[in-house]
Formats: structure tokens, C-alpha cells, sequence
């Protein structure tokens, strides 16, 4: 499978195609609608949250509730385009028409310098208006056809928020618990923490820093149940499904780390304390008797939970703005604000989970014979009969 996103922030849409998902699936705007509901919530989001109310429109690759094997193309209108059509229109505009709201003032810790430098661009707008985390809003929505893909496969994911400036939760408080167990605690908290105990600290730390004109980031969790083992590949640095997990995380905007299991703390610790050791029965097959390595090996599915965490870093635009520099006057000035989140990291979290539930539904759609559902839940089907018995 593959798609494209196109659309700015303050354009008049977004919009996503799909290639390559099996026909006979079932796909309606209510199940997509539901997860981009949730990438506008948590505590601490700004003002646009209120502004746009996201909901897609499939305008292809549909008939009566159930995918045809076509590309599926998804829009999400941007409400807010009725304020910027002058700002933002398609159209040519005259030498003498003034061109309002130009940025040469890059932002520290986005995209605004580097972007402008690379394409050329005196107007940074240029830069910002499609480097926002507005275009997530579409990736939400392209992993939501994925999630409903794995549904249909039995594979269940859910995502939360792990820590957030410096509050961490225990991980003790979910141990055990299944992917829907966890969810039903998320979809019910402020942060979409799994530790409620942790989750008035994280909102009046969240209010703190609002209120001094500052931002915080923090870490979320995906979690992958119903995984088959040997998806992926060893065979080569680009088919190992492992990488693509962690260059999915690392695109969403301001994150900077990724790790498995138990991540960077396999650094201190001996080797008989990190690998899992290999069970198996006749009812389940091979199982791990840890997970540390968070369901990879090799580059491939373990059959046990995968386990992903990434790092997302304060939002760079502040109301205590940091210094910059001014490219037409080579000036030096303090940052311009051009949105208001102080925290957006239960949000983050849910387009982490989007991200990686394309990559898994990706890689079952590359192992198997899957242009119909039907077939493709059939080889599934067979190919972990003959993995228990392997």
C-alpha cells in the first residue's frame, strides 16, 4: 500500500489517496471521524482545536460501505479557510495588491529557516503552512483506514501517553492489562495517560506552563496485540519492519527519538538480562517468555506485542518567544507566535498510533495474496497455523 497527503494549514482542505487496500472491506466516514476526533483532544491544546471540527469526506474507492480494490481518496475541509482565502488563495495576485501577514522571521525549532533556504522562499509562510502538524490531521485518517484494516484481521493497537515533562507514569499500573483494557482507561483521561494517578500532575503541570508562556513535550507508547511472527524481513535494511516503525514515528512532527521494549536501558544491562528467551505449546505456539525486546527480532515480528515509544519535543513556538534573526534585515529579533499549544502530547500520541498501524497493516498487505479481504483473512489464517507448528 501506499498514499500522498497534499493541503496546507490554513488551505481550503486536506486531502489523502490510498493505493492498494484490498477490496471488499469495510470503510464508512464514521470510522475515521472517530479517531480524528481523538487527535483534538487532550489537555493543553490551542485555539484552532476549537475552530476545526475534522471530519473526512471519501470521495472515491467506496461503494455502499465497502472498499472496491481502486484508490480511496480522503478530504478533510479546513473551516478556517474562509478567514485566509486572501492570505492563502491559489490565484495570481497583482505586484500592488499587498500581500498580508509575510513572515521573514524564522521561529527557533521549526521548519521556517531551513525550508525557506532549501525551496527558496522569502516568504516563510510558504515553509510553515505545510511543515504544521495540521497535515497529521490526514495521516490520522489514512491510519484509521489501516486500524480498521487490522480490525478486520483480529490485530488490535492502541496508544498512550507515557510521560510528560518529566511526570512519568508506573508502568506497574497497566502491566498486564490488554490493548482494550488500556483503552477504555485513555479514552476516559484528561491525557490519555494509563496511570490515572499520574494524571492531575501532568494537567497542572500542563497549566503551569501555559501559563508562564512556555511548552513541554514528553513520550508516548503504541501497542500492537495479534502480530503473527515473521513480518518484516532480515534479508535487507529496508524490509525490516522494525525501521519502518521508527522512520514512521520519526515523522511526525517534533519528535526526535524511537525506541522498542526496553529501549535504551538494553544499554545497561547484561545480555541475559535483555533477550527473551523462547517458549513454546501446542494451544499457542512459540511464545517469549519476556518481551523486552518489544516484539521485534531481526527485523521482524516476534508474534509477541510490539512495543514502540517516542519522544516528542516541547513545541518550539512560544509565548515567551526565543531569539531569531530577520532574513530580509539580517536583524536579530525575538520569535514570532503562530499557534498556542503549551502541550501536545496526548495528541501526538494519537497520531503515533496512526502511523504505526499503517507500517503494520502495510507489511501483512506485502506478505500475503490480498487484493480481497476475504483471501487475504484466509492466508493470514493458514500462515499462523503453520507458524504453532513450525
Amino acid at each position: 500500500m501506499r498514499y500522498l497527503t497534499a493541503g496546507e494549514s490554513h488551505g481550503p482542505q486536506l486531502t489523502a489517496i490510498i493505493e492498494g487496500l484490498p477490496a471488499l472491506m469495510p470503510l464508512t466516514a464514521e470510522m475515521i471521524n472517530k479517531e480524528l476526533k481523538r487527535r483534538q483532544g487532550g489537555h493543553g491544546r490551542g485555539r484552532r482545536m476549537q475552530i476545526e471540527k475534522d471530519t473526512v469526506d471519501i470521495v472515491s474507492g467506496v461503494r455502499h460501505g465497502k472498499t472496491l480494490g481502486s484508490p480511496v481518496a480522503l478530504v478533510v475541509k479546513n473551516d478556517d479557510w474562509k478567514h485566509w482565502t486572501n492570505i492563502m488563495g491559489i490565484e495570481e495576485i497583482n505586484e500592488t495588491d499587498e500581500v498580508k501577514r509575510q513572515i521573514s522571521r524564522p521561529r527557533p525549532g521549526h521548519a521556517d529557516l531551513n525550508g525557506g533556504i532549501k525551496y527558496g522562499h522569502r516568504d516563510l509562510r510558504n515553509v510553515l503552512e505545510r511543515s504544521s502538524a495540521r497535515e497529521t490531521t490526514v495521516r490520522v485518517a489514512v491510519g484509521a483506514v489501516a486500524k480498521q484494516l487490522l480490525a478486520e484481521l483480529g490485530i488490535n493497537i492502541v496508544s498512550h501517553v507515557t510521560e510528560i515533562g518529566g511526570i512519568k507514569v508506573n508502568p506497574e499500573s497497566y502491566l498486564g492489562k490488554s490493548a482494550n483494557e488500556i483503552r477504555e482507561i485513555v479514552e476516559n483521561d484528561a491525557v490519555y495517560c494509563a496511570d490515572p494517578s499520574v494524571t492531575k500532575k501532568m494537567t497542572d503541570l500542563i497549566d503551569e506552563t501555559k501559563k508562564n508562556g512556555d511548552s513541554i513535550g514528553g513520550t508516548v507508547e503504541v501497542i500492537v496485540e495479534g502480530m503473527p511472527p515473521g513480518i518484516g524481513s532480515y534479508v535487507h535494511y529496508d524490509r525490516k519492519l522494525d525501521a519502518k516503525i521508527a522512520g514512521a514515528i520519526m515523522s511526525i512532527n517534533a519528535f526526535k527519538g524511537v525506541e522498542f521494549g526496553i529501549g535504551f536501558e538494553m544499554a545497561r544491562r547484561p545480555g541475559s538480562e535483555v533477550h527473551d528467551e523462547i517458549l513454546w505449546d501446542s494451544g499457542n505456539g512459540y511464545t517469549r517468555k519476556t518481551n523486552n525486546l518489544g516484539g521485534f527480532e531481526g527485523g521482524m515480528t516476534t508474534g509477541m506485542p510490539i512495543v514502540v515509544r517516542g519522544v516528542m519535543k516541547p513545541i518550539p513556538t512560544l509565548y515567551k518567544p526565543l531569539q531569531s534573526v530577520d532574513i530580509e534585515t539580517k536583524e536579530p529579533f525575538q520569535a514570532s507566535i503562530e499557534r498556542s499549544d503549551s502541550c501536545a502530547v496526548p495528541a501526538a500520541s494519537i497520531v503515533a498510533e496512526h502511523v504505526v498501524a499503517w507500517e503494520v497493516a502495510n507489511a501483512l498487505m506485502e506478505q500475503f495474496d490480498a487484493d480481497q479481504l476475504p483471501r487475504l483473512k484466509e492466508n493470514l489464517q493458514n500462515y499462523l497455523q503453520y507458524s504453532k507448528g513450525f
